[in-house]
This record gives structure tokens, sequence and C-alpha cells, in this order.
């Protein structure tokens, strides 16, 4: 039996359908927050059960029986550690034979602004003796959808990354990933930093939507404190642009530019380019 968490959320809901492509509907279960969410997958015979990561007893509940839990890291930064630490107990406590866990690139020492949450999720993973592996994902070619749209209709977006270059790759082949470790075999043990096949600039990014909508796009590179006012004018809570103009910081830096051989390796083909998800979002593929 495999329980993924957050099986309504982005990813892991490509993940459940990944694994409904190998496996019987009997041998999944869709851990979530909301149930009535998952009601379509409940349709189709997988068990549906409630896992709400801040509420440690549903956890042991949602994971009881368990073989292998994908833990899907958590959405709500700044309490991933706690919500990380309470899957992790559930999963011990279950009797769950392998955990794998959604991290960071090279989460234990980089200097990423995402990073440290995710460095102590995987020490915890550690100390608690669980057969794990460790799935580092890069950036989703999906954290550029609104950058995208914005740059068809305006004809420019802005940012403060430089030359910097990120690998990037699409949530399916992320989920592709997952399902390959979860219904494969030794995997236990391993940490695979994840990352698309061909890292790109922002400049490149302008290049790639000039190409699909038939027009020219500008990257506008602005120091960090000019693109934090550009946020803030759009609206964005302060610790949004915060988290924003830190991670340009890291793309700038180079912390995002590793391509590794890793997610392809794993998934048996070529990761995702990022101009096929601005064909995509322009309406050209």
């Amino acid at each position: 039996m495999i329980v993924v968490t957050g099986a309504t959320g982005h990813l892991g809901k490509l993940v459940v359908e990944g694994l409904l492509e190998k496996l019987p509907a009997d041998q999944v279960v869709a851990a979530v927050r909301t149930p009535e969410k998952a009601a379509g997958l409940a349709e189709r015979g997988v068990e549906v059960r409630r896992a709400d990561y801040a509420d440690p007893e549903s956890l042991v509940t949602a994971f009881k029986g368990a073989d292998k839990v994908l833990l899907v890291s958590s959405s709500a930064v700044g309490q991933r550690v706690a919500q990380h630490q309470a899957v992790v107990d559930a999963a011990k406590q279950a009797g769950a034979g392998h955990l794998v866990y959604t991290s960071a690139p090279r989460a234990t020492t980089s200097a990423l602004v995402l990073a440290p949450e995710h460095k102590a999720t995987e020490e915890l993973i550690q100390a608690s003796g669980l057969t794990a592996t460790i799935l580092r994902n890069n950036w989703y070619n999906e954290n550029y959808l609104e950058t995208i749209k914005q740059a068809v209709a305006t004809g420019s977006f802005a940012g403060s990354a430089g030359d910097g270059r990120v690998a990037s790759a699409t949530r399916a082949d992320y989920a592709a990933a997952a399902v390959a470790v979860l219904t494969g075999e030794g995997h236990e043990g391993k940490v695979y930093e994840l990352a698309g096949d061909v890292a790109w600039s922002n400049a490149e990014l302008a290049a790639e939507i000039g190409k699909a909508t038939g027009r020219e796009i500008t990257y506008a590179d602005l120091p960090a404190d000019e693109h934090a006012k550009v946020l803030a004018q759009a609206g964005l809570p302060e610790p949004v642009v915060g988290m924003l103009v830190g991670i340009d910081a890291g793309i700038k830096d180079g912390l995002l530019a590793e391509t590794t051989g890793d997610l392809r390796a794993l998934i048996g083909r070529p990761s995702t380019p990022i101009g096929v998800t601005v064909a995509e979002v322009a309406g050209t593929r």
C-alpha cells in the first residue's frame, strides 16, 4: 500500500494519477486535508483518508497499513518543519517501511532562501531511523506561469536574477520520478538531485516567449531593492516579496542551475523544456 500525502495538490494528484497507471486502485491511498475534494479518486476505487499536517492524530490514522509514504512538502513556509515532523512521527508509529520526501536542491548545503526547512526535514528523517529516499526537486516550469502570462500580455517582465540559470522541469516530470521511486526497487537510502536537462536564463525565457508570440519580449533585470518595490507595488505581501527576491538572488548565484541527469534517468525520457510550457501558456501548442 502506497500513501500519497497532499494527494489533491498540484504535485500529489499527478503522483496519484501516475501510480494508478501502474497499480490497482486498492493499492493507493490518497491522504488529503479535505476528503471531499478527492471524491473523484474515491469513485475510481482509491481509498481516501483525511490527513492534516497540523493534526498528528489524523496522520497516524491515515498511514495505517502503509508500506510506503510519500511526504509531499508542505506549502506552509515557516511551518514546514513542525508539520513534517508530525508526518515522520506518524509514519514511524504506523510502521511504514519506506518514506519518500520531496526536498529542495542541495538542501543540506544550499544558501537558497527555502533550503533551511528542507535541510531540517532531511535531518529529522535521518534521525527517525526510517528507511527513506530524498527527492530534491529543482524549480517547476509552472512557477513561471504568471510571469509568462504577464509577458504575453504586456511584452515584458522584470526580475533580479541577472544571468542566473534555472534547470527547471514540469510538475509532471517530478511526479513521474516520484512514481518511479515508489513503484521501483533499489531506491532506499538514496538522495536524488532532480533537475531539468537544460538550464535557462530569464533572457532566454524572454526569447522563448517572443518565439511563441511572434513579437519582441523584453526582460528587465533590476537591482534587488528595485525588484522588491515592483513586487510590493503589484500588491504582494511583504513576506512573499522577500521570498521572491531571495529566490532570484539564489538563481543569480547559480543555486538552481545544476543539471544532474538524475531526473532523466529516473523517468526514462528527457525532461520537459521551458519552451513547451511557454507554448502551452501562449496558446501555440
